[in-house]
């Protein structure tokens, strides 16, 4: 299957994994197949693997608007996450108990919509070092509370102290090693993976940095899909997930920038600056190289027409369904990101039922599929649990045609009907 669609099956899931695209499969084989040796090797063939090691990180950056050095190699999001949170974390923990002593009491501040990988993260240095994790909360369009981000840096600050002890000649004033506050981390995401609404993480960081703190951007919904200039971000650490845009699953990076300071999650052999070690993959490394190439540069070409189709996909839906109510910010948006809520119907139901018509899409967050929770960011946003549990996304990274937004408005139509028919007849009388 490939774009939207194959056959009579309309793709609306990209936010959850994008097909492999053939030059990628390609761009992997000889890496696979004959330049298959260790990069850390020293013989010819070792190096041949390293040479290719090392453009896919030049490349990688690049896109991601970082250096070559920044780049560490993961196995996903989910691991790239982990090892911001509790590599950055446990580093800066060490250092200011290091200059204030065991009784300063050390917290991550976090949004209140952040992906399990990260909560999840957080939860773990709360339980085993006692860092108390705060929450910034949001508006009802998933925008971070600014205002509450500020106040709690501000509740961290350390006062009277000499601030220079730590910071590393020729940062600046930006240098996240002076450590005159007791968070250690702030983690936010750039785009949210349920309802497609954009940070302003460049004010974010902003902020942060005022107070010494560094800044860790989960970009795994965005990379590809947005412009994402990192450095000039002046962000600390940002993830990504190849799978999201158009490699094999079990692929990512970690952008990590120097000055930050870290402590690995695995231990081993060394490789990926210390921080992550295990051989390389290149294969790998050379598919998320290209694949992001490929998705910035189709983003580039048609990101106007992606949001049009979005932006008319999302009122055929108003118009055929009066409940439905678009989640997230209507324009300030990932620009394949259609998403809403049914009051007085199950997202599960609906779901199951436009499957069946031919159109595959999400209801809520993909991983949390099968659990028929609510889901945490629309309840965060301030709907009440039954209207969460209506959630339906539909998300595409090419634009759709008018022909394709018309089955869609047509399946949901026949969808609801069916449903509120069925939930009608279910009432005890």
């Amino acid at each position: 299957m490939s774009g939207n669609g194959a056959g009579d099956e309309l793709y609306l899931d990209a936010a959850s994994t994008e097909p492999v695209s053939r030059d990628v499969i390609e761009a992997m084989m000889p890496f696979l197949t004959e330049a298959y040796a260790n990069p850390l090797s020293v013989h010819q063939p070792g190096k041949t693997a390293a040479r290719a090691l090392d453009a896919a990180r030049a490349s990688l950056a690049a896109d991601l608007g970082a250096r070559p050095d920044d780049v560490i190699f993961t196995s996903g999001g989910t691991e790239s996450d982990n090892l911001a949170v509790k590599g950055i974390g446990m580093a800066r923990m060490r250092m200011l108990r290091d200059k204030y002593g065991e009784s300063v009491k050390p917290r991550i501040i976090v949004s209140a919509i952040e992906h399990p990988a990260v909560l999840q993260s957080v939860a773990w240095m709360e339980r085993w070092f006692g860092v108390a994790v705060v929450r910034i909360p949001v508006d009802e369009q998933a925008h971070i509370d600014m205002a509450a981000l500020e106040r709690e840096l501000a509740q961290g600050d350390m006062t009277g102290i000499d601030n220079g002890e730590h910071e590393m000649a020729g940062q600046g004033s930006g240098s996240t090693l002076a450590l005159t506050n007791r968070t250690l981390l702030v983690s936010v995401m750039l785009a949210n993976n349920e309802v497609g609404t954009i940070e302003p993480v460049d004010e974010i960081a902003h902020i942060a940095h005022a107070h010494g703190v560094p800044i860790h951007v989960d970009a795994v919904q965005a990379a590809g899909q947005i412009p994402i200039r990192m450095r000039d971000w002046d962000v600390d650490a940002l993830s990504v997930s190849g799978h999201k845009f158009g490699t094999p699953k079990g692929l990512g990076a970690l952008l990590l920038r120097g000055r930050t300071p870290a402590e690995p999650v695995l231990s081993g052999g060394g490789q990926e600056r210390g921080l992550r070690s295990g051989t390389q993959n290149v294969a790998g490394a050379v598919a998320l190289a290209i694949a992001l190439h490929e998705s910035n540069t189709r983003m580039a070409g048609q990101y106007q027409a992606l949001t049009e189709s979005r932006d008319r996909l999302m009122d055929a839906v108003l118009r055929v369904e009066p409940r439905a109510q678009v989640t997230g910010d209507p324009k300030r948006r990932l620009p394949g990101h259609a998403s809403f809520v049914f009051p007085g119907l199950s997202g599960e139901a609906l779901l199951v039922d436009l499957d069946a018509r031919g159109i595959a899409c999400s209801s809520g967050s993909a991983c949390a599929l099968g659990r028929h929770e609510a889901p945490a960011t629309l309840l965060a946003m301030g709907f009440t649990a039954p209207v969460a549990k209506s959630a339906l996304r539909m998300t595409f990274r090419t634009p759709l045609t008018s022909e394709q937004i018309n089955r869609v408005a047509a399946a949901i139509e026949e969808s609801c009907r069916l449903l509120t028919h069925t939930d009608a007849v279910a009432l005890p009388r």
